[in-house]
């Protein structure tokens, strides 16, 4: 018996061994065929965004004969997919190799053709909740909505959604996309439908559309898209966003303004972002490797860095792989117990609601 279980422990061990070095020389030759191509081109990655500066910075680092082309790094996910759509056959620098897009528009990008399957090596790590079970699309990172807050102009911190209607916060309150296109922009107002009553879907997206009319009618909101220099000059005192990009935004500004980073006591949303490859990639080998880069330990340890749970938080939690500062850097655990997950066909009926109906019901022209 013990002699069975040495021959068999060696037979895992020699399989084991073989399929390291299978995964070894695949991973040699991919390296080798995306440093031909010479290129990759992204789309839509603020260097502020979850730290993608760093993890471009480190991709660059780990293959420096492979150029990145960077488009339009303020461009939403209804953008990137109209990126891929207007430049199918086009292999030069306009056409996007790469998607993040929200999780909703993966699935609608798989269905539209769109993209093409690859499965990194750490696809086990993956959650199945959040990817295609066959490779289009896969859940990279996620973080909640919260209220980024300029003290210098906004004496009282808002806690809850219900306080933005407040007129004290009179022309104070801002999104951080254009609701009819940007994914961060559609999922606030999910949120705040949410708080509002709704049950998370269309229900939510149609009673958020009425919590931003009044918002509106109130003249509160400002219909200008928030960011970090927007707020610093006044122009947005209150911006809505995922609290990653919140929290990069506080770092960046450094106290000048002083910012207050809030997750609201209702309408705590969850939101995961996904990658995935274009079906008309004109680098796909660089495109494979850069998704190998972003699932690897270094990668989902650079988007923690940026205040997003990677895909792999739990994988590598539990291996002991996280840096002990990285936890520490991060929100109290608390903030994230009530975050709600949306389904797909509830961010799709959500989305239907938003993208449909903003002009209609709210008005307001966000730019």
């Amino acid at each position: 018996m013990k002699t069975n279980t040495k021959i068999w422990l060696a037979g895992v061990a020699a399989l084991m061994a073989t399929t390291s070095m299978v995964q070894a020389q695949d991973l040699a030759a991919l390296e080798a065929a995306a440093k031909e191509e010479g290129m990759l081109t992204t789309i839509a990655l603020p260097h502020s965004w979850c730290g993608y500066g760093d993890v471009i910075a480190g991709f660059k680092a780990k293959y420096p004969e492979i150029e990145v082309n960077e488009l339009n790094p303020d461009a939403g996910s209804a953008d990137e997919l109209e990126a891929v759509r207007a430049n199918k056959g086009n292999t030069g620098p306009q056409a996007p190799d790469v998607l993040d897009v929200g999780l909703s528009f993966g699935p609608q990008a798989k269905e539209e053709g769109l993209l093409q399957p690859y499965k990194v090596s750490t696809w086990d790590e993956i959650p199945d909740a959040v990817k295609d079970e066959e490779g289009y699309w896969y859940g990279d990172y996620y973080g909640v909505m919260s209220f980024m807050v300029n003290k210098d102009l906004i004496d009282t911190t808002p806690e809850d959604w219900s306080d933005l209607l407040k007129p004290e916060y009179a022309g104070s309150v801002a999104l951080a996309g254009d609701p009819r296109a940007s994914n961060q922009a559609i999922l606030a107002v999910l949120a705040a439908g949410m708080a509002e009553g709704g049950a998370a879907g269309k229900d939510a997206g149609e009673k958020g559309l009425d919590y931003f009319k009044k918002m509106n009618e109130a003249g509160n909101f400002v219909p200008v898209i928030g960011k970090a220099g927007t707020l610093a000059q006044g122009a947005t005192p209150i911006t809505i966003m995922w609290d990653y990009n919140a929290l990069a935004a506080r770092d960046t500004l450094n106290g000048n303004p002083p910012v207050d980073v809030v997750v609201p006591k209702s309408g705590v949303l969850a939101g995961v972002y996904v990658q995935g490859i274009s079906a008309h990639a004109p680098h796909p080998n660089a495109a494979k490797l850069w998704m190998e880069y972003l699932y690897s330990d270094e990668g989902q340890s650079l988007w923690l860095k940026g205040y997003c749970h990677p895909a792999r938080f739990n994988a590598m939690a539990a291996a002991d792989k996280i840096p002990a500062e990285l936890l520490e850097a991060l929100p109290p655990a608390e903030s994230y117990e009530a975050a709600y997950f949306p389904t797909l066909e509830e961010q799709a009926g959500n989305k239907e609601a938003v993208v449909g109906g903003w002009d209609a019901v709210v008005g307001a022209n966000v730019q």
